[in-house]
């Protein structure tokens, strides 16, 4: 349910659920609940919210309301939304993406959750206890990081993504799961997610993490961080600047399914 709550101007409420962020927002005058992920290179309006307000296109150029602020002529893809979606509450209205959130400062708290969006310039200060440099691989954001397993380690460029649902993702041709029954259960949405010996991300290192693979068509960076890590974080997305900041969260996430 679309619920900004008590929020300033350029920040709203949000939630943690099935292992993604969740907003308010309204895109093409479609308001509803969006998951926010850092990790999808395009804003995505879903295709039977489009068709009920009355859109036959598969691209449009629309206007996006966040946190309070209206950004026109965003584009914006129309699309069946994957499996993700199916475990939320209420069926998200579509994703806000990389495309929309890139010119801006993305702050992202988890408990309690809230998301602020902030023009070059005017973010407030943040206190950080690790940063990282962010770059770009086919539209999204990456950041680096290491896993190792009882054989290999690799160290590489990987997404951060708070629609992501999983801890990690691994790109198909780097990595695989000897043990696992089914190949085919490994990837997104998959019911298999074998836990991973070593994540080393900004600094910490995260063991026995829930883990599986993403394609390499579909990826071109090393692997996913998903939302189950980064909600113990809060985050700091300075685009315009290129850095991921980070300072660690004292509680859980808010899992709580609505703002």
């Amino acid at each position: 349910m679309l619920s900004p709550g008590a929020a300033r101007a350029g920040e709203t409420a949000c939630w943690f659920d099935s292992g993604v962020l969740v907003v308010p927002a309204e895109v093409a005058g479609v308001a509803g609940d969006y998951v926010l992920d850092t990790g999808a290179p395009h804003t995505l309006l879903d295709e039977t919210q489009a068709q009920g307000a009355g859109y036959a296109e598969t691209a449009l150029v629309a206007a996006v309301r966040l946190t309070g602020l209206e950004l026109p002529g965003r584009p914006v893809r129309v699309a069946v939304l994957d499996a993700r979606f199916r475990r939320l509450p209420t069926p998200a209205a579509g994703v806000i993406g990389a495309d929309i959130l890139s010119g801006y400062v993305l702050d992202v708290r988890f408990s309690p959750c809230r998301v602020a969006l902030y023009r070059p310039g005017e973010a407030p200060r943040f206190t950080a206890q690790a940063s990282l440099p962010l770059t770009w691989a086919d539209g999204a954001p990456v950041a680096p990081a290491s896993v190792a397993d009882d054989r290999r380690a690799l160290s590489g460029a990987f997404v951060p993504a708070t629609g992501a649902d999983t801890a990690v993702r691994l790109r198909d041709d780097l990595a695989d799961a000897p043990g696992a029954a089914s190949r085919e259960g490994l990837y997104p949405y998959g019911a298999t997610r074998p836990r991973l010996r070593a994540l080393s991300f900004a600094g910490d290192l995260f063991e026995q993490q829930r883990s599986g693979l993403v394609g390499r068509a579909d990826l071109a960076a090393a692997g996913v961080i998903g939302a189950p890590v980064l909600a113990r974080y809060r985050l700091r997305f300075d685009f315009p600047g290129a850095q991921l900041q980070l300072a660690k969260e004292k509680g859980p996430p808010d899992r709580s399914g609505g703002p």
